[in-house]
């Protein structure tokens, strides 16, 4: 096999990712051997691939690929999830495109063009995510709106209603206007936003006498149905039992009294608009006051709205405001920060509405969750500190409403048979609801036949993460089928990846359904990676313009310079400064590889003894190996992912391509003995193994370059390495023996002697490093003899590694003359410095305040500066 002059990762990505999915590498089926699962959290259909996608699914690659290597039955599930929300807000907006509204058609018209568009537009970001190196298993891609994920969220309804844990409310709910749907509270993101405080004046029924209301949204006068004072505040004590007369729309209003009113905030005085307020509706409920609503679906005024009708609300904010001044009713405005909650979809500034809604019940399903990652442990976040959100949300946690107004989705399997609100059965299928709809009309004693016609099916969808929270059971089939072969086998998964931003919304409810329909966890481990941000440290988005093209990135530096790049600076649960200079740093590290790898193909072999360098050399590197990969183990075991690839990075680069390869690298020209170049083979291809999940594509690029490979012996297929023994001792003293090898090159540069002069190397009093690695210093400094001596020979220079002093005899081969004046100007400068800090260190106000730390750093350039001098006069001495 020709092997390329230059690693060209546009060529060789393509070729392997068809060749493992041709040769179906990435299949799983149960079988005997340890499973090891991952799923996707599933990108919406909508989605596109951008930098948090990149990060977390790189990271999930890497450990899938890792678990592959090490034998297990390695299965990462791929999918989408159908985000009502935003795929039905897209749809809307392409009909709306092609002049066709929504409410000219029906549902079943809506959801033809619904499922045309997700055929058309969604599952993008899955294709993209091969370009990334991506190893799932592609034959299990699930949607969670195909026919037996949406059966399975519909069975877990009918089971928890048949429970009492689902029940229908007329509640205040979080009232998206452009989504014309309702939210739940974890999917509201609150905002400080400036605004203006309003001082209005009501007048008193019967009297002159005026009353001052503050208020932020003036337009909800017209929904007002009373005014609230502190039965406390004597300021207002006159005023019990009387009424208020509502500017504008004149509407008479009783004036109530609660010990909830703040008598600091404003005037003292509330007004109360129970349909727009979660407070004020308490307060009408206690007090029996009457319920305006004044909004249509999309927050524009209704009939109530009076001449305002049909105008949206932040445009009715800004006249009626105008209108108050003009007929006196506007005593003042004032600056007001106001927090302001908005939807997490559409961004749009929620409304508060009472709405029929259905409810989950979550107090007493939460309690096993809350054990299971604060009690027992049987599920670990990565990093711990998330621990503390996860309680924050848990032990605070609300019944959640999973009921949406929005056609796309899971249609909630009510059946309404009567003209009240509570005739209504639920059950999986129209036929099972018109016997339970038959069987209710019975039990109250009417002799009525229904027909399926009769019925009605509630018009809502769920929520979409009430069927995402099923995810690790359901692409498994084990909510309708609980006991098949493969969620026993594969349930449950071992690690989740995922964003902080949904440990809430998704990663606990998991673990609710995990223990409420299988009584186990849904994963051991969850790993939460933090925000990919800007080197500004702002978020990545499209409208600051900040977030780089994913697919440009990876065709410019390929998908494993990409992959590094990421991982560089990516550790659990702290934001990612993305630097696109890292992406070229990992392409520079694949070239690194490659060149290495056209450099051992290149040598020539020949049947000749192995030169003692490269023997020690082998031992080493092997040593060094070992002790690398026992701390890469150790990494990957606390989800340490950057810290894994760091240590692997640091090895490959300087370790084996900057020493070992140099150590038995043959002369110019000259053949490489037999038994050092298996060896390099060998170490080059365990290289090769922990290399491979960070960068798929190079490592099998090497690796089927390296050898003939039949498919079964595909790097994607091969053995992870298992840790050997480490000589502890062999990797201290080559650590050591690599100063001494650096002290001689840097000796070389100053005094530019060339590489191909030989030099000999004296050692002032034995110890230093072990002579077994003289060989290894012998070759890589290019030297005549390294012998041991009790003092310095005249004209040698010296220097220092640690304690031990060497000197290199230099006679005739520098300038002698230019040599004295160089050190004579370095030692009188070091003079100078050890002077000025050893002024610092007499003053007693300097050492008694500076922090421990600094006095000792000045103490250390004392040490280090007198070890200095002595060197160069020594230096001076045996040229004069």
């Amino acid at each position: 096999m020709e092997i390329p002059s230059k690693y060209d990762s546009k060529r060789v990505e393509g070729h392997w990712y068809d060749y493992w999915m041709k040769h179906d590498f990435f299949n799983s089926k149960p079988d005997s051997r340890e499973p090891y699962t991952i799923v996707i959290p599933p990108p919406n259909v909508t989605g596109v691939l951008h930098m948090g996608h990149m990060l977390n699914n790189t990271i999930q690659d890497v450990l899938i690929r890792k678990a592959r290597l090490q034998g297990k039955n390695a299965c990462w599930v791929p999918g989408m999830d159908h985000a009502s929300i935003a795929t039905e807000a897209k749809v809307v907006a392409k009909l709306k495109e092609n002049g066709i509204e929504k409410s000219d058609l029906s549902r079943e018209e809506f959801l033809k063009h619904a499922w045309d568009w997700t055929d058309e537009y969604g599952g993008v970001i899955l294709e993209q995510l091969k370009k990334l190196g991506c190893s799932c298993d592609w034959s299990r891609t699930k949607f969670t709106m195909d026919d037996d994920m949406s059966a399975s969220v519909i069975k877990v309804f009918v089971d928890l209603y048949n429970k009492g844990l689902i029940y229908r409310g007329f509640r205040m709910v979080n009232w998206d206007p452009e989504a014309q749907t309702t939210l739940s509270d974890e999917e509201v993101n609150y905002e400080e936003r400036q605004g203006l405080l309003y001082y209005l004046s009501y007048e008193i029924e019967g009297s002159d006498e005026k009353v001052t209301i503050a208020t932020t949204r003036p337009e909800t006068i017209l929904g007002d149905t009373a005014i609230c004072i502190n039965p406390n505040d004597e300021r207002y004590a006159h005023l019990r039992g009387k009424k208020a007369i509502v500017p504008i729309c004149n509407r008479v209003i009783p004036i109530i009294e609660d010990e909830y009113v703040d008598m600091e905030f404003g005037t003292g005085c509330l007004k109360v608009t129970p349909a727009h307020d979660e407070n004020d509706k308490n307060l009408g409920e206690k007090h029996n006051l009457e319920v305006i609503d004044i909004f249509n679906a999309d927050a524009s005024l209704n009939s109530f709205g009076m001449h305002y009708e049909g105008k949206d609300r932040f445009v009715v904010r800004k006249e009626i405001a105008k209108e108050l001044q003009e007929k006196g009713f506007l005593v003042k405005t004032e600056q007001h920060l106001n927090k302001v909650g908005t939807s997490e979809r559409t961004k749009a500034v929620i409304e508060p509405r009472l709405s029929d809604q259905w409810f989950l019940k979550m107090e007493d399903l939460a309690k096993p969750a809350i054990e299971a990652v604060l009690g027992n442990g049987e599920v670990k976040l990565f990093p711990k500190k998330f621990e503390s959100t996860y309680r924050h949300w848990m032990e605070n946690i609300r019944d959640w409403n999973i009921s949406r107004q929005l056609w796309w989705g899971q249609q909630i399997p009510a059946y309404y048979y009567g003209d009240g609100k509570e005739d209504f059965v639920v059950a999986e299928s129209l036929k099972e609801a018109l016997k339970l709809a038959q069987q209710a009309v019975s039990s109250n004693g009417v002799e009525k036949s229904l027909s399926a016609a009769d019925l009605r099916q509630d018009n809502d969808v769920l929520d979409t993460w009430f069927s995402s929270w099923l995810w690790p059971i359901s692409v498994f089939g084990g909510i309708l089928e609980p006991d098949n072969e493969e969620v026993n086998y594969y349930y449950p998964t071992n690690d989740l990846v995922t964003g902080p931003d949904i440990l809430f919304f998704w990663v606990a409810r998991m673990i609710v359904a995990g223990y409420e329909f299988r009584n186990e966890r849904p994963y051991e481990n969850v790993y939460l990676t933090g925000l990919v941000r800007d080197k500004q440290r702002r978020k990545m988005s499209k409208s600051l313009g900040n977030s780089p093209d994913a697919l440009k990135l990876i065709e410019e530096y390929g998908a494993d310079g990409v992959r590094v790049g990421l991982l560089l600076s990516s550790a659990a649960g702290n934001d990612l400064m993305f630097d696109e200079a890292l992406c070229q740093q990992g392409k520079n590290f694949a070239n690194k590889i490659w060149n290495a790898f056209r450099l051992v193909k290149g040598w020539e072999v020949a049947d000749i003894e192995q030169p003692e360098a490269a023997k020690i050399g082998i031992e080493w590197y092997t040593a060094k190996f070992n002790q690398t990969l026992a701390e890469i183990e150790d990494h990957y075991s606390k989800y340490r992912i950057s810290d894994a690839l760091m240590a692997m990075y640091k090895l490959i680069w300087d370790d084996f391509c900057s020493w070992f390869l140099e150590i038995v690298k043959p002369a110019y020209q000259q053949p490489i003995d037999k038994k050092t170049l298996t060896s390099v083979i060998h170490l080059f291809e365990e290289n090769l193994r922990i290399l491979h999940p960070f960068m798929p594509f190079l490592s099998e690029e090497v690796w089927q370059h390296m050898n003939e490979r039949s498919p079964e012996e595909a790097l994607c297929i091969a053995n992870w390495p298992k840790v050997g023994t480490t000589d502890s001792n062999l990797i201290a003293d080559f650590d050591f023996a690599a100063e001494v090898i650096s002290g001689v090159r840097n000796i070389r540069k100053e005094k530019n002697i060339p590489n191909k002069d030989e030099l000999e190397l004296l050692e002032l009093n034995a110890g230093g490093v072990s002579s077994k690695l003289n060989a290894i210093i012998t070759k890589l400094s290019n030297l005549s003899n390294i012998s041991t001596v009790t003092e310095a020979e005249d004209g040698a220079l010296s220097f220092r590694v640690k304690s031990n002093e060497y000197f290199i005899p230099i006679a005739g081969a520098i300038d002698v003359e230019e040599e004295l004046k160089k050190l004579n100007e370095e030692l009188i400068y070091t003079k100078g410095f050890l002077q000025s800090v050893q002024k610092k260190l007499s003053n007693e106000r300097f050492v008694n305040n500076a922090p421990p730390q600094v006095v000792e750093m000045e103490r250390k350039k004392v040490a280090d500066a007198e070890a200095k001098i002595e060197t160069l006069e020594k230096s001076l001495a045996s040229l004069e």
